[in-house]
């Protein structure tokens, strides 16, 4: 099923990313546990590229494997970095001889240890270049990212919300944001896209808190914020990764029922390949019929 077809008909909708291990065992227990979370009927799940292009084998072969083993729609992440255009055309050849339908073009991040992003010779410089190629090229559904905080290297929010503006002109038929959790930042965005002329879908990105150390890398490297009182709360736990983890599980819940009650289509779940805390926070959306829309809302999240 393409994306942009699940958006407009699915719901509940959630989706679900995650990244390719390193190594064949890692492998096995991907699989083990996106077969745990595959009851939750996800719309689609998502596998990443590496920093540079680095695993793109490996992603392509696993984002081939789920749709032929367990029969999930997937939604292939594609980078600009460490590529030609022509070893990226090889690559989107593959997905659509595979039956894939969805990709999700990104220019992606400087390999490790470089601080600046610099096109490949012969390769793309920009996410829109690439989503523009596809466009005209493939009959993909194509999402990009987008960046309630601001992405980390534009001058100004108003200069990252153009470039969001260019890629949706270019082909782009949903969003998904990076991760973030102010709920209020996120509606702020959301309506500053909409006023944009922004039309498309976007789903909102949410990472459940499981370690400490590890979110707030993440959100040095993303750009985004802890509220203080979350980062209070996790500073306390510091230290019990079970208390941390059952910390984030239960601010996830809050964070996604909150969103969906706002009206938004839908909830895309970094993973970080552990199905254990999105498994619980997706389950308790469920029991509770939190997706179920208030019409009596406004919609402008949808």
């Amino acid at each position: 099923m393409r994306v942009s077809q699940a958006l407009a008909t699915m719901r509940p909708f959630f989706s679900f990313e995650f990244f390719p291990p390193k190594d064949d065992d890692g492998v096995e227990r991907l699989f083990a546990s996106i077969e745990t979370l595959r009851p939750l009927h996800p719309a689609f799940v998502s596998i990443t590229y590496g920093a540079g292009g680095s695993s793109r084998a490996r992603t392509i072969e696993l984002a081939k494997r789920i749709q032929r083993e367990l029969e999930l729609t997937v939604l292939a992440h594609v980078t600009c970095a460490g590529s030609t255009r022509a070893e990226l055309r090889a690559v989107f050849d593959d997905l659509a001889r595979a039956g894939i339908e969805n990709v999700l073009a990104l220019r992606g991040d400087p390999p490790r240890g470089e601080a600046a992003f610099t096109p490949p010779p012969g390769g793309f410089a920009y996410a829109t270049e690439l989503i523009a190629m596809l466009h005209r090229n493939y009959d993909f559904c194509v999402g990009a990212a987008c960046y309630p905080e601001t992405h980390v290297e534009a001058e100004t929010a108003q200069r990252d919300l153009e470039h969001l503006r260019e890629k949706v002109q270019a082909g782009a038929e949903f969003l998904i944001s990076q991760l973030f959790f102010d709920n209020d930042a996120y509606v702020a965005f959301v309506e500053s896209v909409r006023a944009a002329g922004i039309a498309v879908p976007i789903l909102p990105g949410l990472m459940p808190v499981t370690n400490y150390e590890q979110i707030t890398r993440f959100v040095a490297m993303c750009g985004a914020t802890i509220p203080p009182k979350l980062k209070a709360a996790m500073e306390l736990r510091r230290g019990d990764e079970r208390a941390v983890e059952d910390l984030g599980v239960a601010y996830a819940s809050m964070q996604a029922l909150d969103l969906l009650r706002r009206g938004v289509p839908g909830i895309h779940f970094y993973t970080l390949n552990r199905s254990p805390a999105t498994r619980a926070i997706v389950s308790s959306m469920l029991a509770a019929s939190a997706w179920r829309p208030d019409f009596s809302l406004p919609t402008a999240l949808r």
